[in-house]
C-alpha cells in the first residue's frame, strides 16, 4: 500500500510544471500536490492495492486542500485501488457519527444529503473507549467500508501509553480484546472483520500475539522502510487469510524520486516482490 504523505517544500518536479496560474497561495499549493500524488500513484500503483492519504498533509492547505483530497482519491480509483484515509479520528459519540459521515458517508440536510469523502477505509483512535468507535464502525458498516483502530502503533513514543499495565494486561493487549469485539458482528465470507487493527510493523515480536487476540481482524502494518520495520517480521499477520494484512510503504518509495538514480516505480515494485505473502513461511 502506497502512503501519500505530501510535504509542499518537497514535491516531484514535474508537479511544479505548469504552477504558475490564477489562484491564490493556498490554490497553487493544493494543485501541486494533487499532481505530487497522481504522479506517485502512476508510478508506484500497479504494485500496490491501495493508497493511504495523510489527511493532515492535505486539511493544512485549508478548503484547497480537501479539494485536492477528492482529486487524489479519484486518481486511486481509477487504477483500481483503495482509499484508506488515515486520520485517526476519534471523539465523543456524536462528534464520532460526523466523522463516519465524512469520511465514509453523507450529511443529511435541507437541500438534501452531502456527500463525503467516501473513502474505503479509515483510521481511528480508541482512546476515548467503545462508545467512541461504535458509530465510526457503523458508518463504515453502513457505507462497506472499513475501520482500523489503532492497537499497536509504530512510533518510537507508543510504549509510553500503549504497554503500560491496563487491569490484566497491557493496553496495547486490551485494545486489541476490544477491536475483536467490534468486529464480531461484522464479518465477511472471507472470515475477516470490517473492524481492523493498525500493529506496527516495527514492533514484529507482538505480531503473533495480537493475531491470536485479533483472529478475524485485517492489520494495517505502518513502519516499512523509513521507520525500520522489516517484512522479514510480518508473517505472523498474515496466518489466518492472505489478505489479512496490508503493509504500508511511504517515504521508501515517494522519496525514491529524489535519490540519485532513483525510481519509485522500481522502489514499488521491489517492496511488492519482497511482501509476496506466498514466499514467507507462515
Amino acid at each position: 500500500m502506497l502512503g501519500l504523505d505530501p510535504d509542499p517544500s518537497a514535491l516531484w518536479p514535474q508537479a511544479l510544471e505548469g504552477g504558475e496560474g490564477d489562484g491564490s497561495v493556498a490554490e497553487l499549493t493544493a494543485r501541486a500536490v494533487t499532481r505530487h500524488c497522481q504522479a506517485a500513484i502512476e508510478a508506484a500503483g500497479p504494485a500496490c492495492v491501495a493508497v493511504k492519504p495523510q489527511l493532515a498533509c492535505f486539511e493544512r492547505l485549508g478548503a484547497p486542500g480537501w479539494a485536492a483530497l477528492g482529486e487524489v482519491r479519484e486518481s486511486a480509483r481509477s487504477r483500481g485501488l483503495l482509499v484508506i484515509a488515515d486520520g485517526k479520528r476519534g471523539d465523543v459519540p456524536v462528534t464520532a457519527a460526523a466523522y463516519g459521515q465524512a469520511l465514509v458517508g453523507a450529511t443529511p440536510g435541507p437541500f438534501g444529503e452531502v456527500p463525503g469523502l467516501r473513502a474505503d477505509a479509515f483510521t481511528a483512535n480508541p482512546l476515548l473507549g467503545r462508545d467512541s468507535l461504535e458509530p465510526l464502525v457503523d458508518a463504515a458498516s453502513s457505507a462497506g467500508a472499513g475501520c482500523f483502530v489503532l492497537v499497536s502503533t509504530s512510533n518510537p513514543g507508543a510504549s509510553d501509553l500503549q504497554d503500560l499495565p491496563a487491569g490484566h494486561a497491557p493496553l496495547y493487549e486490551r485494545l486489541a480484546a476490544l477491536v475483536d469485539s467490534l468486529g464480531a458482528g461484522a464479518i465477511a465470507e472471507c472470515g475477516l472483520s470490517l473492524v481492523g487493527a493498525v500493529a506496527g510493523a516495527t514492533r514484529p515480536e507482538r505480531l503473533a500475539r495480537l493475531r491470536a487476540l485479533m483472529p478475524r481482524a485485517i492489520f494495517l502494518l505502518p513502519g516499512v522502510g523509513a521507520q525500520g520495520g522489516s517484512p522479514a517480521g510480518l508473517g505472523a499477520a498474515f496466518a489466518p487469510h492472505p489478505a489479512a494484512g496490508l503493509v504500508t510503504a511511504s517515504r521508501s518509495i515517494v522519496n525514491a524520486h529524489s535519490q540519485r538514480g532513483g525510481d519509485p516505480e522500481a522502489a514499488a515494485a521491489a517492496a511488492a516482490e519482497e511482501l509476496r505473502v506466498d514466499t514467507w513461511n507462515i
